[in-house]
């Protein structure tokens, strides 16, 4: 039997980039483009303001249609834009899949990224690259060899010859933020024989039939594009690697004239003391750098640039602006394709939702720092009220038996055993979520000691009387269960241990028949702190056995899983969670801030078995909850999630820094 029920999470970012692509004529000469103005840049709009779309290519001669991605049908998938068309159209695309990259439409075919077929194991990237003719029957095929993994492909102005970002069929090293990836060629005829042209590199990008620039970090740290010649007869290099762009600046994404000819590429920066990425041209005779959208646009990032193949405007995608065309609400609730027709999957603005008794609304965190500490959300996404708004609050459990109490952590996340961080109860009165307010009146009420250390992840038992939660304080973080409504009492008389030993215990979350507990551990491995699995529990204590989800009991893939935000489907019988088992998807540098760029959704039965995906893109997804099914015909934007001006506010990859 199919898991049932609607599943309520967060991704990092996504519903606030507002995304669109754009694109400026490119100066005539190194002379022209140091005196250039933003008016003689002509920027131009290609897509619609509709949901999120990035990633583009432009798919005509001159610069006016554009092939890209949108997150428009609820996932990633492939849109085209012409000039004065009304709507953008489908491209061809692999049927059932969650997650498409990176088109180019060339000879009257779009090459693209897939990740709906998976591997035979475990930790492999689903992501390759397919084909399917723009006319006809629009028939699918794989370009990429069975077991091989390829990313951020680039295709040659005629059509024959293919590069990509490749981990070849190598398993994934659990790298997310500078991939392990060689750029590897081949003819678009013939994609069996490849050639590796670079061992390190990744986003490649043709100039002519004969050249490759690619980006990397370099030795030195600094992220660079590099050159590599190849001969076209037989792909083999035929010199050395060179770099290109100088230290003292991070360059990355390049793009080039994909006829060759032109003296410049195109790259996307990050300076010391500029929090923005902009575009740049680089001139490849004097070694010079010109500055393109930060002459239009310098309070914004800009992404992945692209020229066309006339080379006469470049391309890239930056949010679309505060008061532009097309969608400018962020709606609390986002419906995503689920690939199991018995369960509806809805993306939320905030962290860590809970589902009211009910399940009439949703209790859900803000951003930990700006937005209200704790809210409640009607479960059809149409108002939205905030209960606190005490910053540091975070990890939210509504009570199954008290429609006006919702449990959650006081403190900083992410921290020590030792950090001081409570248990708390909020309470409020439910009769004043009606309309025509924004706030209702909560009391927040801790119910741990404040020199316990790091108390958090707090879920109720299905009487309500008990919670079970994580807690440092013996200097390992071990389970607990301590009374809902008077707390640890005197001397800890509400207060009992769970689990105990020198390793983590965390995030538990308790079945809704009260037989098991269940949690993430790195208990089979101590001094590991970068792998969780599922372990299961019983309430008192007995039952202790681990849920093998990558492999068996000893195998290698067993070990390496890293599993966390576990909780059970209503009915008790299946597990859902968040997992690092697909690997990555695309080049984490290539966008946006994703601290797990991983973490994908999957369920799977109390033993392991019957393990279903339910999530495969580029972002970090996490902090699930899983209610009944709604019957909602539809989801209301209601008014803006955000803070007028927040949209299209986000972070560049945090690890990414100019103190080289």
């Amino acid at each position: 039997m199919e898991p049932t029920g609607t599943i309520v999470f967060a991704s990092v970012g996504v519903a606030g980039f507002g995304f669109d692509v754009f694109s400026v004529a490119v100066p005539a000469s190194p002379d022209a483009a140091a005196a250039a103005a933003a008016a003689e840049l002509d920027e131009r709009r290609h897509t619609d303001g509709v949901s999120v779309n990035f990633n583009a290519q432009f798919a005509d001669e001159r610069g006016d249609a554009v092939a890209f991605v949108s997150e428009r049908g609820g996932a990633a998938g492939l849109f085209l834009c012409r000039p004065g068309a009304q709507r953008a159209e489908p491209l061809p695309a692999a049927e059932g899949s969650l997650f498409h990259d990176r088109p180019t439409v060339r000879g009257g075919r779009v090459y693209f990224v897939s990740a709906h077929e998976k591997p035979p194991q475990p930790f492999r990237s689903w992501a390759a690259v397919y084909a399917a003719d723009l006319g006809g029957e629009r028939a699918v095929t794989r370009v990429t060899p069975r077991g091989v993994v390829d990313m951020s492909p680039a295709v040659s102005a005629s059509g024959e010859l293919v590069a990509v970002a490749s981990y070849g069929d190598r398993p994934w090293a659990f790298d997310f933020r500078v991939l392990e990836t060689e750029v590897a060629v081949f003819r678009a005829a013939d994609p069996e024989r490849r050639v590796v042209a670079a061992a390190r590199g990744g986003w490649p990008a043709w100039h002519g039939e004969g050249t490759l620039f690619f980006h990397r970090v370099a030795e030195d740290g600094w992220w660079s594009v590099f050159r590599v010649d190849i001969s076209p007869e037989t792909l083999e290099p035929t010199g050395a690697e060179r770099r290109v762009t100088p230290p003292g600046v991070h360059c990355f994404t390049p793009a080039a004239a994909a006829r060759g000819g032109a003296r410049w590429i195109a790259v996307a920066t990050r300076r010391k003391g500029r929090a923005q990425r902009h575009v740049e041209l680089f001139d490849l005779e004097t070694e010079q750098f010109s500055p393109l959208t930060e002459l239009l646009n310098p309070e914004l990032h800009h992404y992945n640039p692209f020229f066309s193949l006339a080379g006469n405007r470049l391309g890239y995608h930056r949010f679309r602006g505060v008061g532009a065309p097309g969608d400018s609400v962020v709606p609390h609730l986002q419906p995503v394709r689920s690939p199991v027709a018995s369960l509806r999957m809805l993306r939320v603005n905030g962290t860590f939702p809970s589902f009211s008794p009910d399940a009439a609304h949703l209790a859900i965190n803000g951003d930990f720092f700006q937005t209200p500490g704790v809210m409640v959300l009607r479960s059809d996404g149409s108002r939205r009220w905030a209960l606190t708004r005490e910053p540091n609050l975070f990890h939210t459990a509504w009570s199954p038996t008290e429609r006006g109490v919702v449990f959650t952590s006081v403190g900083p996340i992410f921290e020590t055993p030792k950090a001081t961080v409570r248990i708390a109860r909020v309470e409020f009165d439910p009769s004043e979520l009606a309309d025509g307010r924004d706030e209702v009146r909560a009391t927040v009420r801790t119910l741990t000691r404040p020199e316990a250390g790091n108390d958090a992840f707090p879920a109720v038992s299905p009487c309500g009387r008990w919670l079970v939660f994580r807690s440092g304080r013996t200097g390992h973080k071990n389970l607990y269960v301590v009374d809902a409504a008077r707390g640890e009492g005197e001397g800890g008389a509400g207060l009992r241990r769970l689990t105990e030993g020198e390793w983590i215990d965390t995030m538990p979350a308790w079945s809704p028949d009260g037989s098991l507990i269940a949690f993430s551990s790195n208990r089979h491995d101590p001094a590991n702190a970068d792998v969780f699995s599922i372990y299961l529990v019983r309430p008192d204590g007995t039952g202790l056995r681990r849920v093998h989800v990558a492999g068996a009991e000893g195998s290698a893939e067993a070990d390496k899983e890293r599993i966390n935000h576990v909780c059970f489907s209503p009915d008790s019988r299946w597990l859902l969670f968040t997992a690092n088992l697909g690997g990555v998807m695309a080049e984490p540098v290539s966008g946006p801030n994703q601290f797990q760029p991983y973490g994908d959704l999957y369920a799977c039965r109390l033993d392991g078995s019957g393990l279903v995906r339910l999530t495969c893109n580029a972002y970090e997804n996490g902090t699930p909850a899983w209610g009944p099914e709604l019957g909602l015909q539809s989801l209301s934007l209601g008014p803006p999630a955000v803070e007028v001006g927040s949209m299209g506010k986000f972070d560049e990859p945090l690890w990414l820094t100019c103190d080289v």
